[in-house]
Parts: structure tokens; sequence; C-alpha cells
């Protein structure tokens, strides 16, 4: 003999197949929250090594505040001597958030730059992360002598076609992290 269809019988069902979901939520949540901790860890170590140069001992990571945003930042010394730091910074690009990691000299110039993570459209607002063109623009560049923002707006960076908008974020995120960097040497 069927159930009776009527308002308790319905929300009786309703909860339990909302438990059952909840219960295998929860438990992929804790399957995949170690490895997911560590596959970001990774990244952030590999994208810090892009950023400075080879060689040096890295710091632990240290509290800034960048674009007015709570951030990190590490340093890399050699001999007791700085060598370069490694700015985490993040914009708001077209399509989300865009944290970079900025590798900055003791100079002011930056060293290079490396995308931990974007939510950019893809085939073209992600190119920033693929586009050799556009990211390597950054590398040793010295915004003491030239203007950190794209030629749009009258500064020096080349942005990536049809992506100005994200062209504009990613160049504020190392704008960002080099203002953040005068903030940590004092200047």
């Amino acid at each position: 003999m069927a159930a009776k269809s009527n308002l308790i019988n319905m929300a009786l069902c309703l909860t339990a197949v909302c438990l059952v979901c909840s219960a295998l939520l929860g438990g992929m949540y804790v399957l995949t929250a170690e490895p997911i901790a560590k596959a970001n860890a990774d990244i952030l170590k590999a994208s810090i090594g892009a950023v400075l140069p080879e060689g040096g001992e890295l710091s632990e990571a240290k509290p800034v505040e960048v674009g007015g945003q709570p951030s990190e930042y590490y340093v890399s010394t050699s001999g007791g001597e700085v060598k370069a730091y490694a700015v985490k910074s993040t914009t708001v690009g077209f399509g989300g958030p865009l944290t970079l990691m900025v590798g900055i000299t003791p100079d002011g110039a930056v060293y290079n730059t490396s995308v931990l993570s974007h939510t950019e459209t893809p085939g073209l607002g992600a190119k920033c992360n693929t586009d050799e063109h556009f990211y390597s623009q950054f590398k040793g560049f010295d915004p003491s002598s030239k203007i950190l923002s794209v030629k749009k707006d009258g500064g020096d960076v080349d942005a990536i076609t049809a992506s100005t908008i994200t062209s504009r974020a990613y160049t504020l995120a190392v704008k960002n992290a080099v203002e953040a960097f005068k903030t940590i040497k004092g200047e």
C-alpha cells in the first residue's frame, strides 16, 4: 500500500533527501579540503619562485596592505642582503578577482609577475596568463622611469587586444604591489 500524499509525508521525504545530500556534501568537503589546500600552497610556492631571482632564502609570509586590502609579502635574502620582494596583489578584472604575485627588486623595479588566480573570460582576458607579449612587458619594468598604466590611459603598457579591462586590472595589481613595496621599504 502506497503512502498517502500529504504535507507531512512530503516534508519528511524532503527533509530526508536534504539530510542525505548534506551529509554527502560535507563528506566530500572533508575528503578534498587537504588536497585543495596543498595544491594552493604548491601554486603559491611556484608563483613566488617565478617572480624572484634564483637562490636566496625565503622568509615566512608577512602582512601588508595592498590596494587597501590585507595581503602578504615575502622577502628573499642571500648572505644577509635582500635580493627581492614578492608581493601578493589582488584587483578586480572583467570576470572577478585577479590575483598576482609581483617580484620587486630592492631598487623598486618589477622583476617579474605571475598570475595566481583569475576568473577572466577564456580566450580574451584569460590571455593575461598566456600572452607572453603582455606579461613579459612587466619583466624589468622600472616605475621610476615609465608610467605603470595601459597606453590607452597614457601609460607604457600594451593592453591585450579586446581585453582592456583585464589589462587595466593586471596593471593596477602591479602598481598596487609597487606602492606596497614602498610602504615596506618605508619610502
